[in-house]
């Protein structure tokens, strides 16, 4: 049964401990539970795994849970955009855990599956790889890669009922489904919410049986986390009388 809560702080109320497994959907700053995260934040929770694709960007996303020293741990496939997670890391101040994108993806997918591992061909011959079961299927060597079940997993939909289905808005789709199975218990928050019934079952992404929690999402500006623009074309707008009448 999904709860509805008035705050994100509320919504996360009694959930956190210290070390606790928290894996957080998005991608970079698209489709992240900003709310969510400034609650952890606020929480003083400390010495978390992390689990999720990148740790955001200094001073936002993921990034506020480094600054505020709450990270033991990082489980992630990309990290290259937030330079105090390389400070800490190098500092060995931070654990991390590399895992390819889609290998990263696939444990979570598993952990909310009920498979406790797989293997796959990524990483094999790499330090990925080291320490890992082999074996290997038709003439090919494969790594075994174990599922992520997570004590907690924030995410971040578009559109939720009350009944905790969800659906998500373009690519901040992203991680947050897999996410959202992977967690013992799972909390959304959404930018709209709708009575349940009102969602159109071909749309929802997200059963609602995956979400425990959920919480109306903050109105704020959405950050870019790279701007990029082109120069505009200049174009003639001058008007010949005479090249009209021809």
């Amino acid at each position: 049964m999904t709860t509805l809560h008035l705050s994100a702080a509320e919504a996360l109320a009694g959930t956190l401990t210290d070390g606790c497994v928290l894996a957080v959907g998005g991608f970079g700053l698209s489709g992240i539970p900003a709310d969510l995260i400034e609650a952890v934040r606020d929480s003083g929770v400390r010495g978390l795994t992390v689990v999720s694709n990148n740790m955001g960007v200094d001073g936002l996303g993921l990034g506020l849970l480094l600054e505020a020293g709450q990270v033991r741990k990082v489980i992630a496939s990309y990290v290259g955009e937030n330079r105090l997670f390389a400070e800490q890391f190098l500092d060995g101040r931070l654990e991390v855990e590399f895992s390819p994108q889609g290998t990263l993806a696939e444990r979570l997918r598993a952990g909310g599956s009920g498979i406790p591992a797989f293997y796959t061909k990524t990483g094999v011959g790499t330090q990925v790889a080291d320490g890992k079961p082999h074996a290997d299927f038709d003439g090919q060597r494969y790594v075994q890669e174990r599922a992520i079940i997570a004590d907690v997993s924030l995410v971040r939909a578009h559109t939720a009922d009350t009944a905790g289905n969800l659906t998500y808005r373009h690519t901040a789709r992203n991680f947050n489904p897999v996410v959202a199975t992977a967690g013992r218990l799972t909390i959304a928050e959404a930018e709209h919410i709708v009575v349940a019934g009102e969602l159109d079952p071909n749309r929802v992404i997200t059963p609602g049986v995956y979400v425990q929690r959920l919480v109306p999402a903050t109105t704020r500006e959405k950050p870019i986390e790279q701007r990029t623009v082109r120069q505009r074309d200049t174009v003639d707008t001058t008007f010949s009388t005479e090249g009209a009448l021809r």
